[in-house]
């Protein structure tokens, strides 16, 4: 009984020409070798299984070979290749950084290198899984692969560029592989099965190079993997069993039923679904990557995007046609943050139903109308809106019975200051004055127009108002700021001391108040003066509600007012309480005196 070869390892390439959807790299390296131009240090960097390493074994075999082929690919023929292809040549050397990642493993290699090769022209050093190195590991790296010997070059390969240090990245000419698209893996695919005399349906090979997602290694293992399940009989139907990939029909029978909103069918085909052994991640990104499959069948431009088996794509575009975008859009949204919420839910199989039945009700959730000539969808705002106002009439002063004209109109949520004094005069209303209104042949013979008012009978502003809108609004004279002034700040500051005296339980702030000395400094700010350190800490406490009081008494709220202790009898502040913001100021002053010459030549007043 032979024995059982894997087909990556068994079908891996030889030569450029077999790599497959790597031609931007294989004939760059090709041209490089005939033209004798190569580098001394490659980075190989891609996704896994794309044919790093593959690439970096060609490559090392060719530029050894006796009878290179005027394409620049190896002769096969020589005994350079043939001992590469048994693997027993001497001129390669490969390192598993993963495993050998320590600063001795490249002090090993360093030390290798200064040996030339005993046959052949290259000794060909390959570093797999270069970024597992430890910087410590790089640093003994840099100077050998910044400047190595005529006859090494190095061959470095890694899944994650990102991780590798500038310094490397810089001594390496880079090529980057990319993902082997799905045409290119079910054209190799089919090779490898008909090399094998396996039957295999072409719909089962798309549906391997999806699940695959660009790695022919992945594909090859599936593929191995469904030959062994099926002995030899690769179809649709035991590929999808296989891979525990919901058919697409599942897919257009549920988007049916919520269509025709049948939440009773969508959950029966849920059921079944979930009977099957499907877990409901799968089913959310499944029915997520159809719904996108829509969308992308909606614009012709897209439709190559559409990355579906040999013979659906008819089958998607007319289910397109007859769905909303609109629905689809919303749709994929819920989708994609149940997907998200999966994880977290306790019960997976009510959760994937709850967003089932969202989806079932989602036609109903959506309203869509015309603007401007395009389609706009309406969404519920679940945020704060606006308040409703309702406009209020303008008030009018009514004047020999006509209306007044249109400059004489006042708004009543216009706020009316008044001072106190003025309440004893009357006051004029601009832009009211009488206004002689002809009579015209239409009018009523017996209609009188009434006297204006004398100028010294007339209403002010207030009066009307209130006359007129009473009964409906507060109407409040709001009156001036005061400005400081010393008697009525004692008179103040005693009633603040009283009532915190009646309170209770602060005696030593009430004592201190009594004793504290007030100044006012101008009409917005005055100073308060004790004697100890202590007593401004008490003040301090009440500083706040102590200013809300006089500021409300003056009607000034931009009264305010600092702490001072007098120089004579200032306390040592105790090490064991805190310093306020001047004490801190003087104690920096002290130190730094230029800070303070500062504050003095800027004119600056500083808020403690």
């Amino acid at each position: 009984m032979d024995k059982f070869i894997v087909s990556a390892r068994k079908y891996r390439p030889q030569d450029f020409n077999t790599v497959v959807g790597q031609s931007h790299i294989t004939t760059t390296l090709k041209n490089a070798i005939r033209n004798n131009q190569l580098a001394h240090a490659f980075l190989f960097c891609g996704p896994r299984g794309v044919g790093k390493t593959t690439c970096a074994r060609i490559l090392a075999k060719t530029i050894n070979c006796e009878n290179l082929q005027p394409d620049g690919e190896a002769c096969n023929q020589c005994n350079s290749c043939r001992s590469f292809n048994d693997g027993a040549s001497l001129n390669i050397h490969e390192l598993d950084a993963a495993s050998n990642n320590s600063v001795d493993d490249i002090r090993s290699l360093v030390e290798q290198v200064r040996f030339a090769p005993q046959a052949g022209k290259y000794k060909v050093y390959i570093v797999d899984e270069v970024h597992m190195l430890s910087a410590s590991a790089f640093n003994a790296f840099l100077k050998t692969l910044e400047e190595p010997p005529s006859y090494a070059i190095f061959i470095l390969a890694t899944t994650e560029k990102h991780k590798i240090l500038p310094t490397i990245l810089s001594r390496c000419q880079i090529f980057d592989f990319k993902r082997i698209t799905t045409n290119d893996t079910v054209e190799h695919l089919q090779e490898i099965v008909d090399k094998e005399e396996i039957n295999a349906d072409k719909a089962a090979l798309q549906v391997i190079a999806q699940k695959s997602e660009g790695c022919m290694r992945d594909a090859l293992s599936i593929l191995d993997k469904i030959v062994s399940f099926t002995n030899g009989e690769v179809t649709y139907q035991n590929t999808l069993e296989h891979l525990n990939i919901l058919d697409d029909d599942y897919y257009f029978k549920l988007l049916d039923c919520l269509l025709k909103q049948d939440m009773a069918g969508a959950m029966l085909l849920y059921d079944e679904i979930n009977r099957k052994g499907f877990e409901g991640d799968l089913v959310l990104n499944g029915f997520a990557e159809f719904i996108r499959n829509l969308l992308v069948c909606k614009d012709a431009k897209a439709a190559s995007l559409l990355d579906v088996v040999e013979g659906m794509q008819e089958k998607y575009t007319s289910t397109a046609v007859k769905t909303q975008t609109a629905y689809l859009v919303s749709a994929l949204n819920i989708l994609n943050e149940a997907e998200i919420q999966f994880k977290m839910a306790r019960n997976k199989r009510l959760h994937v139903e709850l967003t089932i039945i969202k989806l079932n009700f989602l036609q109903q959730a959506i309203e869509l109308t015309v603007q401007d000539n395009g389609v706009v969808k309406k969404k519920r705002i679940d945020g704060p809106v606006a308040i409703h106002t309702k406009p209020v009439p303008s008030v009018q002063v009514k004047t020999s019975g006509l209306a007044a004209p249109p400059a004489a109109k006042l708004m009543i949520d216009q706020k009316v200051q008044q001072p106190p004094a003025a309440q004893a005069k009357p006051a004029t209303v601009a832009a009211t004055t009488a206004t002689t209104v002809p009579t015209t042949p239409s009018a009523k013979p017996n209609a009188a127009v009434k006297p204006m008012p004398t100028p010294g009978t007339r209403k002010n502003l207030l009066d009307t108002l209130r006359e007129k809108y009473g009964d409906k609004y507060s109407i409040e004279v709001v009156p001036d700021a005061e400005e400081l002034n010393k008697e009525k700040l004692l008179k103040c500051w005693n009633e603040y001391t009283v009532m915190l005296e009646k309170q209770g339980g602060k005696p030593s702030t009430v004592g201190t108040m009594r004793i504290a000395k007030l100044h006012v400094e101008n009409e917005t700010h005055f100073t308060v003066t004790v004697s100890a350190f202590t007593q401004q800490k008490f003040i301090e406490q009440e500083k706040l509600m102590l200013a809300d009081h006089i500021q409300q008494a003056f009607h000034n709220r931009g009264i305010h007012f600092s702490i001072l202790v007098e120089e004579g009898e200032k306390e040592e502040a105790p090490k064991q309480v805190a310093l306020n913001s001047r004490q801190r100021f003087e104690r920096i002053a002290e130190q730094y005196p230029l800070l303070k010459d500062l504050k003095d030549k800027l004119k600056l007043e500083l808020d403690y």
